[in-house]
């Protein structure tokens, strides 16, 4: 199932919001540097889904604010 992403990144305050049934905000404090706000949003998916993260992929977007994420049963 993939899932769209419009990230914040460097943010005071993390949260997930849910915009619609495949669309979800994102913010992470982490900054957009070396992958770590990727790799946050990640995190924060899968415990979200109450998956383990190697179960959730980066397909597109590595470098901007909206991205794709397959998220795997």
């Amino acid at each position: 199932m993939y899932i769209k992403i419009r990230a914040t990144a460097g943010a005071r305050k993390e949260f997930i919001e849910k915009v619609s049934e495949d669309t979800f905000k994102i913010s992470v404090r982490d900054k957009a540097e070396r992958n770590m706000a990727n790799e946050r949003i990640r995190e924060l998916l899968a415990r979200y889904f109450i998956l383990p993260p190697v179960k959730i992929r980066l397909v597109s977007g590595h470098h901007s604010q909206s991205k794709i994420f397959d998220v795997l049963n």
